[in-house]
């Protein structure tokens, strides 16, 4: 090559090389400054956010602390009303901070029970100072004993599906024997008894302690089951099973209401 060339050719390497580095390092700069931007703009609480985070006592960071924890698994498993307090003290780092956000907790709860209470108290004054002789609630339309009382009537009477060797038919037993002074008698139909055995059925009467004056006045009647179940219940019974005759209609009872 040319003598006279080669310092005009090493002057347009070097212009080459330092338009590349200075481009390489303005785009650089542009992505580090696009990065810091956003950063800054995750980290810029609203006025919305600073209002509430003033109404919680809470600083800048602890809310924005709060916020990104509600962006992980306590946003997902807890109810949208949980309080920042709640959150920050759930996800404490130690336990100082623990039991900080557990008294300023405390004593928020401590303050509004007192304001529930005294509303409470005030609400009950204005009740009583503006409506003196009327009564809220009617205590006697009220559904409880008064329904479960109707359950049976008098002439009623039911009929008892058991077995021996029942310890859950025994303890039913016992709740109708309990009652039968409101109903006109128990009909026991015992089932896995031989038909016409009837000395099996005396001797299930005895170890369970029927009164034989009960069975002469006919108030508890003692048969063999003889696929009477079925026939009531066209097929749904189960044993131990009380059906309950009034007039010409039998009913299943369920459990709870004996």
């Amino acid at each position: 090559m040319n003598r006279r060339w080669k310092p005009v050719v090493l002057l347009c390497v070097l212009v080459a090389s330092h338009t590349v580095t200075a481009a390489e390092l303005s785009q650089t700069q542009i992505k580090n400054t696009g990065q810091d931007s956003a950063h800054k703009a995750t980290n810029v609480l609203s006025a919305t956010d600073l209002a509430h985070a003033r109404l919680w006592g809470l600083s800048e960071t602890e809310w924005l602390r709060y916020k990104q924890l509600m962006q992980g698994i306590r946003g997902s498993i807890s109810p949208a009303t949980i309080s920042p307090i709640e959150v920050l003290g759930i996800h404490a780092r130690d336990d100082a901070e623990r039991q900080r956000y557990a008294e300023v907790w405390a004593r928020a709860m401590y303050e509004d029970a007192g304001r529930i209470l005294a509303f409470q108290r005030a609400y009950d004054a204005a009740t009583k100072r503006l409506y003196p002789n009327m009564s809220l609630i009617d205590i006697s339309q009220l559904p409880g004993k008064r329904e479960a009382k109707k359950t049976f009537q008098s002439g009623d009477r039911l009929l008892f599906f058991t077995r021996p060797d029942c310890p859950v038919c025994d303890l039913l037993l016992n709740k109708l024997l309990k009652r039968i002074d409101e109903v006109s008698g128990i009909d026991i139909y015992l089932t896995d008894v031989d038909k016409g055995d009837d000395a099996a059925v005396r001797d299930w009467a005895t170890t369970h302690k029927i009164d034989p004056d009960w069975v002469r006045s006919r108030r508890i009647t003692l048969n063999h089951e003889g696929g009477a179940l079925d026939k009531l219940t066209q097929g749904q019974g189960e044993v131990p099973s009380v059906l309950r005759r009034r007039g010409e209609d039998v009913s299943s009872l369920p459990v709870s209401d004996l």
